[in-house]
């Protein structure tokens, strides 16, 4: 099965799986285990932060960020799509207590929109006191927040009195097509990164910031129940994927690009531009086929693809997918698109 659906399925490798095998572990709830010290030091390092933590998933990560930001009542400005808001499972509210508002379009925000966004200094609203950026932004197909414009907002967020979070769950896309890691830190307050999309390690995130908003993260996390033992298992997958699978994401990129050229060429099908390795295409008006009926015609000649709305398809590019899956999954929507 050639499974696009998306970079979170994949498999850890064979030499990723000796090293878990033979991992350094200790009690990280002690703060001993080697491992994911290694990890925590590794993170914080790659983007010139003081301190990283290293949590079971991107949700954590990002409502650790939100806890440490804000009070409940507090007010969250994100991206219109952003993940924080839409797949979180309503944690914002439930955990942090903020209400979220989003702004903007393509993962960017005009300035002066966000301006108007901001709440004024009066007891009837909100107080604003946090706004995120997601780089690379899923719903907005992988596009890639440049970092002049996480600068201008990082500028204006400290104008107005507001910290500032990235989610990077998938940021080392936009580190292989030339956005610089350390200035990325500079100009935020948190960062997290996930370890399990791309890099492909089987589970993980983690949250950098300076080493006082790590340590209030560390308090929130045991609170939340995210606190493990023998976790250098899991640690040593993320060590070996930050040291072997970053500069393979561009072959994730090429094949992406690849395919969007394929998919271009079907009638009947829209596809938006991409810059990673999320591909987003619509089945025009025309099509007698929805989405979802699109998607089970395509599994049933061996390609897995996600319908994201009534006549929208993702597909994501990942370190299983070779040349030849995408291939197949070029010649099964080709004959799919022959029943129209």
């Amino acid at each position: 099965m050639t499974d696009l659906r998306s970079d979170t399925i994949t498999r850890p490798s064979k030499e990723m799986r000796e090293v878990i095998a033979n991992a350094e572990v200790g009690d990280d709830v002690f703060g001993d285990d080697p491992s994911v010290n290694r990890l925590q030091e590794l993170a914080a390092r790659r983007f010139g932060k003081e301190a990283a933590l290293f949590v079971p998933s991107g949700t954590m990560a990002n409502q650790l960020a939100l806890q440490c930001h804000c009070r409940p009542g507090d007010h969250v400005i994100v991206p219109t799509g952003a993940h924080v808001l839409h797949y979180e499972g309503g944690g914002g509210a439930v955990f942090a207590g903020v209400q979220i508002t989003e702004q903007g379009a393509n993962g960017r925000y005009d300035l002066a929109a966000l301006a108007a966004a901001v709440h004024s200094d009066d007891h009837h609203f909100t107080r604003t006191r946090l706004i995120t950026l997601e780089n690379t932004h899923n719903r907005a197909g992988g596009r890639i927040v440049p970092t002049a414009h996480v600068a201008e907002v990082s500028a204006f967020a400290r104008s107005r009195g507001c910290a500032i979070h990235m989610d990077g769950a998938r940021v080392f896309n936009a580190v292989v097509e030339g956005a610089d890691p350390l200035e990325l830190g500079r100009h935020v307050d948190t960062l997290s990164f996930c370890l399990s999309k791309g890099l492909g390690a089987p589970v993980g995130s983690l949250l950098l910031g300076t080493v006082e908003t790590i340590d209030l993260a560390h308090r929130c996390r045991k609170r939340m129940g995210g606190g493990m033992r023998q976790a250098g298992l899991l640690a040593a997958a993320g060590l070996y994927a930050l040291e072997h699978n970053v500069e393979r994401l561009r072959e994730d990129h090429r094949r992406a690009n690849a395919l969007a050229r394929g998919l271009a060429e079907v009638r009947g099908l829209s596809v938006e531009p991409g810059e990673t390795n999320i591909l987003f295409f619509e089945l025009d008006e025309g099509v007698p086929m929805d989405a979802a009926a699109f998607v089970a015609a395509c599994e049933a000649l061996g390609v897995r693809s996600h319908a994201t709305g009534p006549r929208r398809v993702r597909w994501v590019t990942h370190l299983d997918i070779d040349d030849d899956d995408c291939q197949k999954a070029l010649d099964a929507v080709r004959k799919v698109s022959g029943f129209w």
